[in-house]
């Protein structure tokens, strides 16, 4: 039997890790001062509602593999294994834009002329550094998400408390009126889904359920802290880089440590913090990649075990029950992406946003299964244990699932076509293939169930 090792404190500072993300801020900041109503107005009608369906879908289901389960629950393996797919890919295809902004901070930091095929070569590292991390036993790798949360929280409220500061002495880099406040459509669409994107992740944790001391009792308290944890920091945050920088100077990839700099003043002290969280958010990107992985890699293997997934996903190590050959998948994928993309791109920030568009589309369409399956359960298992139950009854809760729903389409939508560049073709490309890759891998793997029971190997 597995050690339960996931506390209530493990689950907060999980779920911090997993969503509460720097590269989103600088996504967020380059709408402009009304990226502020973005982040209040999707806080209401998607965040909360979505942490609130999360919370009572992971203590009344709490079973290992979390989003895949809950699919499979009301759908079915097929829809499940899609699911598991898209869940899991997207990973493999993320991990690579996470890696290609560690390496353009670390040549901010270390190396300004770093090429962008050593960047790639950096990211390469990074992501198989990762992989061996999920292969540890779990009261030793969540040590990563666990100290990753921490330094974020860190990072987060001294550019808070920089940028405030800032303000007080230089004034405003950008105009804060009402006016600027507004939405402006037009300039929103591009990165207005980048913030639905920073949002997602309260279910990440619930596929690790089985390493939870008390699920039912502490997943809602969880999320509902990690929320208000991650929307405050969130807001202030993007104030923070706008209060410093004019919002068409801010750059996807290098605008936390431009941040960083000019808040922290051009004096050696100054320079050398500035230089030290940069060292810090290096570590925190790193963390990013283990967080969503630790859970996407567990969910596959689940799926694979009952022959949904190719059986090298059910690979685990005996001793640990660690998830070998997801990981191991997910770093041969993540190489072969970056390295794709990388002859392609022109620019660190142009690979880095193809990756992360990309990703982010595969990734959000297992939310609107969940939303869905969400529904069902409410419908078909009225009567269901739930130790947590969003109030309101059924009216509430398709209210919020459909709220979910509308925010996920339309983010995946401005993903591939923005109003201002048109149609996003290696986005696109990008899906297409990754969905019929997973459409042959479904199917393939329907057929050898058919043919000979799926069994899990372990070492």
């Amino acid at each position: 039997m597995k050690d339960k090792t996931l506390g209530k404190k493990d689950l907060v500072l999980f779920t911090v890790s997993a969503i509460l993300l720097l590269d989103t801020l600088a996504s967020a900041a380059t709408v402009g001062v009304s990226s502020i109503f973005w982040w209040l107005f999707l806080g209401l009608t998607f965040f909360l509602p979505f942490a609130l369906i999360s919370a009572e879908m992971s203590c009344s289901y709490p079973e290992q593999g979390g989003i895949y389960a809950w699919i499979k629950t009301a759908y079915g393996s097929r829809w499940a294994a899609r699911a598991s797919w898209g869940y899991w890919v997207n990973t493999a295809v993320w991990i690579p834009a996470i890696s290609i902004l560690f390496a353009g901070i670390f040549k901010q930091l270390f190396f300004p002329d770093l090429s962008l095929s050593s960047q790639i070569a950096i990211g390469i590292t990074l992501t198989w550094i990762t992989v061996a991390v999920n292969i540890v036993s779990l009261d030793i790798g969540k040590f990563v998400p666990d100290s990753g949360a921490i330094l974020k929280v860190l990072i987060f409220l001294v550019l808070i408390i920089a940028g405030f500061n800032h303000v007080s002495e230089h004034g405003m880099a950008n105009d804060f009126s009402m006016a600027a406040l507004k939405p402006d459509w037009q300039a929103s669409f591009q990165y207005i889904p980048a913030i639905i994107y920073g949002m997602l992740g309260f279910e990440l944790v619930s596929a690790s359920s089985q390493e939870m001391k008390n699920p039912a009792r502490d997943m809602p308290k969880a999320v509902l802290i990690s929320a208000l944890i991650i929307i405050l920091l969130y807001i202030f945050g993007t104030i923070a880089m706008l209060a410093a920088i004019p919002s068409q100077d801010i750059n996807l990839v290098e605008g936390l440590m431009d941040t960083l700099y000019l808040l922290m003043g051009d004096t050696p002290a100054g320079k050398t913090f500035a230089f030290a969280l940069g060292i810090a958010a290096l570590y925190t990107f790193f963390t990013n990649g283990v967080t969503w992985a630790l859970g996407c890699n567990r969910a596959a293997a689940e799926a694979a075990k009952v022959g949904e997934l190719p059986k090298i996903f059910a690979w685990e190590i005996k001793k640990t029950g660690t998830p070998l050959g997801a990981s191991i998948m997910m770093g041969l994928v993540s190489t072969v992406t970056i390295l794709l993309y990388g002859v392609l791109a022109g620019s660190n920030e142009d690979l880095f946003w193809s990756l992360f568009a990309f990703s982010a589309v595969i990734f959000m369409l297992p939310y609107i299964a969940m939303m869905l399956a969400f529904i069902k359960s409410r419908i078909d298992d009225p009567e269901h244990v739930r130790p947590y139950k969003i109030p309101g009854g059924i009216f509430i809760a398709r209210l919020f699932a459909f709220s979910c729903i509308t925010i996920l389409s339309m983010a995946i939508v401005l993903f591939i076509y923005s109003p201002e560049e048109g149609m996003q073709w290696m986005v696109l490309a990008g899906v297409v293939v990754t969905i019929a890759i997973g459409e042959m891998i479904i199917l393939s793997t329907e057929k050898s169930k058919a043919s000979t029971a799926s069994t899990s190997i372990t070492i």
